[in-house]
Formats: C-alpha cells, structure tokens, sequence
C-alpha cells in the first residue's frame, strides 16, 4: 500500500553460532572452563536468533532488539572484538542488497542490530498512520526514538567498529536517514496540529521546519552512494511541498489580519513551490502526488480569489518575494534514543529491566590483557636482573680463563688419573646426552626458523602482489579515477611490521651463526667430554709427581681457598636466580585486578575496563622488585673483591712455581675441558633461547601472514567494485553522448519542429558573412564547378515556402508566442505566394544553396 511516509528496511542476517566461538577463544584463552557458562552459551544463541528473525512491525520486538544489543555491549568488555565469528547481514540500501556483508566483529553485529532497531521504530511509526491525534503523538515519538538509534550508531558505535562500515552505513547515508526521521516525525506533529485545529500561523512554522528537514535529508542523500534516486526524489518533493504548504498557512494567516497584499505574495510563492514539486511527479508514489495536487488546487483557488480581491476592492501593494519576512520555525522533534539503548549497560542485572548479564563470573577481557601487561614487565625486571647476575657470572669464568685456572691448578694438584670436577662434569654431559641434543636441537631450532621464514615470505608476496595490481590499476585509469590510497599508506601498521621482522630474523641469523662457530671452536672437546672416562684419561697427559716445597703448598691452599669461594659464589647466584624466578611466577596479581574491577565498575558503571586503568595498581606491585637492584650492587662489591683475591693468589702460585714446566700439558688439556664444559651449559643455554625466540615468532608470523590475508581480500574487493564503478561510470558516459549526439534520423525530425516555430511573417535577412584577414580577390577570378562554393561568390538564400499547419509544434516547449494582427496578415500574404522569396531574405526550412 502506497503511503507518503518512507519507512526503513531490515536488515537481514543468517544464523551462525556465537557460542561455538566463545567457547573455543574462553578454552585457549581463559582459565575458566567453558563448561562453567553452558546456560549462558544457550541464552545468547538464542537472543541472536530472537533478534534475526524479526521481519514484521510489532511492539514485542523491541524487547528482543534492545536486550540482545545491551548483551552485546556488555559481553564487548569481556571478549575481544573479533571474537571468532563472520556475521553475516545483508545491506539494507544500495545496490548490493542480494549480497551479504561478514565482519568477524561484535561492534558490526550491534550496529546491524540497532539499525533493525531504527527500522523497527519507523515501521511501527507507519503503521499508525493515518490516524487520530494520540496515534500521531506516538509515531512522532517513534520517529524521534528512530533518528535517535541512527544518530547513536553513528557517533558512538560505528567509530570503535576498527575496521571500514557497510556501504550503507556510511556517514552520509546515516545522516540523510536521520535528517528523513526527524523530518517525518515533524510531519506526523504538522498533522496532528492540523487535526486539533491549531492556528494557522502555528501550522505554517511546523510545515516551514518540515520543508527544513526533507531539504536536508536529501542534500546529505545525494551525497550517498547507497540512498536510492526514488528516495531523493521523495525529498525534493515533499521539501517543495511542505514549504508551498508554510506559505499557504501563513497567507490565511495574513487574511485573517488583513494583509491582503502579503496574502498574494505568499499564495503565488506557495504556488510556485508546488509546481516545483509537480517536477518530481514521475518518481513520487499517487499518494504524494495526489496530495500535491490538492494542495496545488486549493491555492489556486485562493489565489484567483485575494488577486480578484486586492484588484476590485483592497487594491493593497503586493510585495515581491524578496521583501517577504522568512518564515519562523517551530521545531518539535528531536533525534532521542531510548535510555535502554544509550544507558543499556546499567540495566543489565539481577532483576534488572533488560535481565542478568551473561558471562557474568567470566573476568573482562581487559583485566586479563591486564594481567598479561603486568606479567611481562614483571618478568621483564627478573629477567634484567638474571641477565646482570649470569653477566656477573660469565665475567669471573672469563678471569678464570685469563688465570688459566682451574687446570694450572688441578695439574699440580693431581698429576695422575682425572680431577673429580672434571669427570662430574663429564658425566653431567654424557647424562644429557650431551653432543647429540646439541644436533638435534640445532636441527629442530632450524625447521622453526625455515617455518618461520616461509610464513613470513607468504606474507610479504601477498603484500607485493596486492601493490604491483593496484599499481597497475593505477597506471591503467589514472589516479583521477583510481583515488583509493596506495598501498603503504592504506596498510602503514603491516609494513612497519615487515620491517621489524626483518630486522628480527636478522638478529636471529647473527645469533643461530654465532652458536655454530661456537660449536665448531669447541666440538673436538665437547666429543671428548660426551665419551667414556678413558677417552678423558687419553685426552690428559699424566705428569710425574713433583717435589712441592712448603711455599708452594701454602699457595696452592690459599688458591684453592680461592677458587672454592668461586664455586660457593656460583651456586649461591644459581639459587639466587631460581628464587628470583619461583617468586615472580608466585606473583599473581589476578586478585589485586578483580577487586580493582570491582571498585571502577561500582564507580563508573558506563565505562569500558581499560588495561590503562590499573597502571597504578601495577606500580605498586612492582616495588617489590626494586629490592634486587641493592641486591645487584652488593653481589658486583662481592665479585671484585673475589676477583683480586684471585689475581693476587695466582700471581703468588705461579710465582712460588716459576721455572717447574713438567705440567703445562696437563695444565692446557684440564682447561681446555674446564672450558669445553662452560661453553657446552653456554651452548644449550643458547639454543633454547633460540627455540623460544623462533616459537614466539611464529605467532608473530602467522599472525602477520592472516593480516596481510584479510588487508589483500579487502583491498581487492574494493578494487573489484571500483573497477565496476569506473566501467559503469564509462558506460553511462558513453550512453550520455550517444544521447546528446544527434543521429541522421534525430535531425530531420528536428528540422520538422524548428519549422513548426518559424515564424512565416517576417524572413530573416540574410547575414552578410565576414572573414578575418581575407585577401582581396585577383582581378581575374578563376571558374568555379558546378556544386562547388567559393567564398568570394558570397552566400544566396532560397525563398521561403509556406509554414506546414500539420506539423505538431515541438513538444518540449513550454512557451507559446501569440502572434500579433499584422503578424498574422503577413503571415497569411506569405502563404499565398509560397515557392517564392524576396530578394536578401533566408527560409531556413528551403536549407542552403550555393552558387
């Protein structure tokens, strides 16, 4: 049924499975179980489904729109926005409304939602009307509650959505729809002031806003690529429309007081205006139409009544458009959405109006991105302080070699057989499996690396193949046509990200090469220690028994005193650091977080969680650690002053023994070993951070590589749909000069009409042609062919026949010249002397002839 109000669409959406998502991301990433929220999986399965299936206009759909949309800001603060699942919708407006929109993103979900809303309200809207006054109220009300759900979609949902919104969600779609609403809405209060018989002058300022209302929703609809041609054409007119129905009302108004001339300016104005409206008549439905033309029928009336009025008897100055005062606008709407939709969030509850929240014991997504930011600078400040103590370490083993100790030591001390040390060391290598894990990680660490790189690679050729097509797309239509940005600037995050990986893998390169030149410097000795007890006593020479006088035993005693303090030293900072470690996973500030949560969601009930929001919290915790760096500083004092213990030991041991060489092979094979088996734990140590770096870079990896996956779909979906544009856009070009471009079967026709409008009473005379900077003619001419012109000749024109009178006068004239009496006496004086022509005078229906 026709209807003179336009009401919006639904949206329409297929059945997914929100659920399923939710479970798998609470699984992976939570430390919740799934099962503990079954009932809540169920509810919000069915709200989805609840919401989807609403396609008729009915009150309880309401309910059903707002509590599934307040679910979904609230379940917002507790999953990540692209939680897991496509949402399908189709677009409501545009040309591709068969075709469906997916967005893996729970804003694009509510925004579709409570755009089902707006349309809800406006069809329910509809539906009352025509009808009595309280009806009209309650459209009017509905309309407003309508522009109020769009205006709340554009400013507060569709700028966190992250990612591009629908075609017919953009912001010039979104604002003619909200301008149509409100202008709607302002109609429906113009009609029930109508019906309550307001004064007339009352009626004219809310028919003057309306007018406002429809001028805006179509200047915002033209610059829409989604609003309909039908649609604009219905503003226009109802635009002309209602502002010929302000200056109807006012001119009754100026009846009523006596301004007999202004009535007549403003009914010519209002007539005028309405046949503006009239222009749209081939686009608008009967029932606009049908009330343009009542309208249009009463103000003529009006109009030949005050005209015959103000002539016979008033005879009072009609003013010209200009000089009239500009009407006075009565605005009664206003863009409102309902509290449910903008405060839905504090009515979420136990016994609250929109019900209980769901996932309610689940922790916000925020509070564990909370958690992680603090566990990494927790563990970021152990790490720093482990890293100084094995730094600490690492520089005292290297003393030790300059010193040539332990082995100069061990040497002399047991000249046959092998040191205990040394073969426990051994053992602990032989235990591990030593050499072999070595290779076999090495081996996996590469695989990781050659993963990684692939992934990587993927990505990066996804990127270059997307740049080099829209490069070639560039070249191809210029950058006239193709205005979309180019491909670093419509990804910057993805190639920044490019380069950061590629200074990681080369880090990593450096690193994988430095562990392998360390294998090969030391693998002869690694072999050695991975072998049997006889292989070692083969590798180390004996040497005779020496004679050690009492000087050098007191300086073996206070050497070994010496390097005894080492050891204690070393295994005091290994348990140092595995405190150190133990403690930090014994940190759990989840505790400290929830009762923040609960404290800023008592306080600000409307505010979303922010990890930002506990930055002091994690200050305050992190005090703690501030401790290890008086730690730090007391264990280097320690390590300096062992230090020169050892270098003044030494240097008393190698002085006692000057001259003895008998144990310098002993000595070199014992510390080659005692080296072999630090850079053997440097090794290992080595390659599983090797293993956990190229780990946490496949994540990185792959993460980048499904980036560059939806960025290129993305990019090329919009490179299809500009290249339709561009081939559309060029085809209606052409269709455009084909139109204007007059046939050979267009210009007889043509000719035919012109005739139609000669006048036959007075033949124009002849132009007399001028030619610039045109030499005399010579004396003697040359002859000139038959059929051929030659300037010099000059131009003779035909007489002129007589005018048709079967020809229809051209059709798209609007303006008729009446002829005047002589007019029409020479016009028929030329009709009797048809086929003959005064000399000097042209017919333009007898063509050109040449001389």
């Amino acid at each position: 049924m026709a209807s003179s109000i336009l009401q919006l669409p639904f949206r329409r959406s297929h059945n997914v499975s929100l659920s399923d998502a939710m479970k798998q991301y609470i699984s992976t990433k939570y430390d919740q179980h799934p099962d503990m929220f079954a009932e809540d999986f169920i509810i919000i399965d069915q709200m989805r489904s609840d919401a989807i299936s609403l396609q008729e206009p009915h009150e309880s759909g309401i309910a059903r729109l707002v509590i599934y949309a307040a679910q979904l800001k609230w379940i917002g603060g507790k999953f990540p926005i692209d939680v897991g699942v496509e949402f399908p919708w189709y677009p409501a407006f545009g040309f591709n409304t068969g075709r469906p929109v997916s967005q893996n993103n729970l804003r694009f979900e509510l925004a579709n939602i409570l755009f089902n809303l707006a349309a809800l309200y406006s069809q329910l809207a509809v539906s009352l009307i025509p009808a009595n006054s309280e009806t009209l109220k309650t459209a009017c009300k509905y309309f407003c509650q309508a522009a109020g759900v769009i205006e709340h979609i554009r400013t507060d949902i569709l700028p966190d959505l992250r990612t591009s919104p629908p075609e017919d969600m953009d912001e010039m779609t979104l604002r003619s729809l909200e301008e149509l609403l409100l202008a709607q809405s302002q109609e429906c209060f113009w009609q029930k002031a109508v019906k309550d018989g307001l004064k007339d002058v009352s009626i004219a300022r809310l028919a003057a806003k309306v007018s406002d209302y429809y001028i805006n929703a179509g200047g915002y609809a033209v610059k829409s690529n989604s609003i309909s041609t039908d649609w604009i054409h219905h503003m226009t007119a109802k635009h002309h429309h209602f502002a010929a129905a302000a200056q109807y009302r006012q001119s009754l108004d100026c009846l009523e007081k006596r301004k007999y001339g202004e009535e007549v300016a403003r009914l010519r104005d209002s007539l005028l205006c309405a046949n503006e409206a009239l222009k749209e008549k081939r686009w608008i439905n009967k029932v606009v139409l049908s009330d343009l033309n009542g309208l249009k029928s009463r103000v003529s009336e009006d109009l030949k009544r005050a005209e015959k009025d103000n002539d016979m008897i008033y005879l009072d100055h009609v003013p010209p458009k200009s000089e009239l005062k500009l009407l006075d606008r009565a605005n009664m709407v206003a863009a409102k959405a309902p509290p449910e939709v903008i405060n839905g969030l504090s009515m979420i509850g136990e016994g609250a109006p929109l019900g209980r929240a769901l996932f309610a014991k689940l922790v916000p997504y925020a509070v564990h991105v909370a958690a992680s930011i603090y566990a990494d600078r927790r563990d970021r400040r152990v790490n720093e302080t482990i890293g100084e103590l094995e730094s600490m370490t690492t520089k005292l083993r290297d003393l030790l070699q300059s010193l040539n100790l332990p082995g100069s030591l061990q040497a002399l001390e047991k000249p046959l057989g092998l040191p205990p040390s040394l073969v426990s060391h051994a053992e602990e290598i032989r235990q591990q499996d030593g050499l072999n894990r070595i290779l076999t990680s090495l081996d996996d660490t590469s695989k990781l690396k050659a993963t990684d790189k692939a992934t990587f690679t993927e990505g990066v050729d996804l990127l270059s193949a997307e740049k080099e097509e829209d490069q070639r797309a560039r070249l191809k239509y210029g950058t006239d046509r193709w205005t979309r940005e180019p491909s670093e600037k419509a990804a910057p995050n993805l190639y920044a990200q490019t380069s950061e990986i590629e200074g990681y893998l080369s880090s990593a390169n450096t690193s994988d090469n430095f562990i392998q030149s360390k294998l090969n410097e030391h693998g002869r000795v690694l072999q050695v220690l991975a072998g049997t007890n006889r292989d070692l006593e083969a590798f180390v020479p004996s040497s005779r028994r020496p004679v050690l006088s009492p000087q050098v035993g007191r300086e073996i005693s206070r050497l070994r005193s010496a390097l005894n303090e080492v050891t204690r030293l070393e295994n005091r900072r290994r348990r140092l650091i595995e405190d150190l470690r133990e403690s930090s996973q014994a940190d759990n500030i989840n505790s400290a977080l929830l009762e923040e949560t609960a404290r800023l969601e008592r306080e600000f009930p409307m505010q979303k969680i922010q990890p930002s929001q506990f930055e002091g919290l994690f200050e305050k915790h992190l005090r703690r650690y501030d401790s290890d760096r008086n730690m730090l500083a007391e264990e280097q004092r320690k390590q300096d002053e062992l230090g020169e213990q050892l270098r003044e030991a030494n240097k008393a041991f190698t002085a006692a023994r000057r001259g003895d060489s008998s144990t310098k092979e002993r000595e070199k094979a014992l510390q080659d070993l005692e080296i072999g088996y630090l850079k053997y734990k440097e090794i290992v140590s080595n390659i599983d951070t090797g293993r956990k770096f190229y780990n946490d870079l496949a994540r990185i990896v792959g993460r980048f590589r499904e980036d560059c996956k939806k960025f290129v779909n993305q990019r090329r979906l919009e490179a299809s749909q500009m290249e339709t544009d561009i081939a559309n856009t060029t085809a209606m070009a052409a269709l455009n000069i084909a139109a204007h471009s007059p046939t050979s079967q267009q210009i007889p026709a043509q000719n035919q009409h012109q005739q139609s409008f000669t006048n036959p009473v007075e033949p124009l005379t002849a132009p007399q042609p001028t030619r610039a900077n045109v030499m005399p003619p010579p004396a003697t001419m040359p002859p000139v062919g038959g059929g051929i012109w030659s300037p010099e000749v000059g131009i003779k024109f035909a007489p002129a026949p007589a005018p048709n009178a079967h020809v229809a006068p051209y059709p798209e004239s609007r303006t008729v010249v009446e002829p005047s009496a002589s007019s029409s006496n020479n016009a028929t004086g030329t009709g009797a002397t048809a086929g003959t022509a005064k000399p000097g005078h042209w017919d333009p229906t007898r063509g050109l002839r040449f001389s």
